[in-house]
């Protein structure tokens, strides 16, 4: 089991979202994958067109941009998170994405996040390629998990292979899932809409490198 440190973490967030200013012209341009037949589908992306409104930002922290048709989070900085979002709103959704590590220690973490207010309030769902995961948040600048630390689960596939990730936030419910297995569920009733995104941090090793693709997110 192990606990990741977070207070610094809304400092370095802070400092990618004034690194990310472009993005914000973005966000109120057409955005996402066109033509999805599934009425259910609030938002999907493949990354295929980096128009999409996704933040595309480096700095010495790291990189979070389109490459090779997927979404690609490179954290170069310790006991740190970077994060990215689309520019959208919504209330009650089901989100999910394919993610995989392409490169630093396998003692990372990287996810989903939802209710997205601004940087200092939103919620997380997380996993990381040494197989353990948590359902966290960032209130008023303060960034933490709900549980004491993280916890193991054999569902989630370890190491360079993908894992699909899902993270429900319904009502007061958020609920964390990996390759179709529930790994937790927590209730917390502070933050009712927001914008989606992604993250991934480091622990103790800097280098974490994550690659996103076939994100979604449809009705509950």
């Amino acid at each position: 089991m192990k606990k990741k440190i977070f207070l610094i973490v809304t400092f370095a967030l802070i400092f990618t979202f004034v690194l990310s200013g472009c993005s914000i012209i973005q966000n109120f341009l057409p955005t996402g994958k066109a033509g999805s037949t599934s009425s259910n589908v609030l938002f999907e992306d493949d990354f295929s067109k980096t128009s999409s409104g996704w933040d595309q930002t480096t700095s010495e922290s790291g990189t979070t941009d389109y490459k090779d048709g997927t979404y690609q989070i490179l954290v170069n900085q310790t006991q740190y998170d970077l994060w990215a979002n689309p520019g959208k709103s919504f209330t009650d959704v089901s989100t999910e994405v394919d993610a995989v590590m392409i490169g630093g220690p396998v003692d990372n973490d990287f996810g989903i996040i939802c209710r997205y207010k601004d940087t200092s309030n939103y919620y997380f769902g997380i996993i990381s390629s040494d197989g353990y995961y948590a359902i966290g948040y960032v209130k008023d600048g303060k960034q933490d998990i709900f549980a004491d630390q993280l916890e193991f689960s054999d569902a989630i596939k370890q190491g360079t292979e993908s894992n699909r990730i899902r993270f429900d936030c319904v009502g007061s419910t958020l609920t964390l899932y990996a390759n179709g297995t529930q790994l937790t569920q927590v209730t917390d009733s502070t933050l009712t809409s927001g914008d989606v995104g992604l993250m991934a941090g480091t622990f103790d090793t800097a280098g974490t490198n994550v690659s996103f693709d076939n994100f979604v997110v449809k009705k509950p």
